[in-house]
């Protein structure tokens, strides 16, 4: 509750959103300890042999800085449907027409569905080995052990579970059918897509071909800490900076919060927050 009332708290007087920026610096308090256990893994104590050399050190700053860019692109990345106006009259008044474009997020759903995937497939491993345990059933252990991170099912299903959500999440939020009633009472269409329907079923289709690929990228960003800590033998306090929820939430709370500072900095007639580090859709 108190968290909760803090959150509002900096929503109301701050920049940005005050349980986004909470739950990213809970994110952020883990990163000394995933320091420390880096220094340990390259610097270990003395009479501990380590396998590690310095292109391992490479290897993983080259693997931070590709998940981080891929990141931020697909997050910023849009897909722009053009979209015409026609010149209508209300009343006395005429309105000239134009073209402006509908912006589609490749990400539409952001983390949601890494969150219900992995809260979802945690219970039924918890279950099963618990009642394996109580009842002296190895075959109820066996089955609790498929569903540890480091089994292929486990893998499998989550990869299954967020490309479900992600077309669940999109089917719940986004209607076509909406958008295309309001583009035909304004005056505007999508060129070579006839109003009403047409529009609904050109929206669709489009919408399941991004919705596809951004439910890719968030399989793989997922699955890159467990595939660290299953390959690599790497902690997963270490792992879990690479990808995964941690990864997601705080590049796009970092976005979020560069947006709003920005369009905050811009009202005041500012320049901006930095000059050679403008947010790109300010172009």
């Amino acid at each position: 509750l108190l968290l909760m009332w803090l959150g509002e708290q900096v929503t109301e007087r701050g920049v940005g959103n005050g349980v986004s920026l909470i739950i990213m610096i809970g994110i952020l308090a883990r990163l000394p300890q995933a320091l420390r256990a880096i220094w340990s893994l390259f610097f270990p104590a003395e009479g501990v042999t380590t396998s590690v050399n310095w292109m391992y050190a490479v290897f993983l700053i080259l693997l931070l800085v590709a998940v981080v860019a891929a990141v931020v692109m697909i997050t910023q990345g849009q897909r722009k449907i053009p979209v015409q106006y026609a010149q209508r009259a209300v009343g006395r008044k005429v309105y000239s027409g134009g073209t402006s474009y509908m912006p589609l997020r490749v990400n539409y759903t952001g983390v949601m569905p890494v969150i219900f995937a992995q809260a979802i497939l945690m219970f039924p491993g918890m279950i099963f080995q618990k009642l394996g345990q109580v009842y002296n059933l190895p075959f109820l252990s066996t089955l609790g052990g498929l569903f540890s991170q480091a089994s292929w099912f486990y893998i499998a299903a989550e990869a299954l579970m967020i490309l479900f959500f992600s077309y669940f999440w999109v089917a719940t939020q986004f209607n076509e059918l909406q958008v295309a009633d309001d583009l035909k009472k304004y005056g505007g269409y999508i060129p070579g897509v006839r109003p009403g329907v047409a529009t609904s079923d050109f929206l669709h289709r489009t919408m399941s071909r991004i919705t596809f690929a951004g439910g890719i990228f968030l399989v793989v960003v997922a699955l890159i800490p467990t595939l660290m800590t299953r390959y690599l033998k790497l902690d997963y306090s270490i792992t879990q900076f690479f990808g995964g929820t941690s990864m997601l939430i705080t590049v796009g709370v970092l976005l979020d919060t560069m947006r709003q500072m920005e369009s905050f900095l811009l009202m005041r007639h500012y320049d901006g927050f930095l000059k050679k580090g403008r947010v790109k859709g300010r172009m």
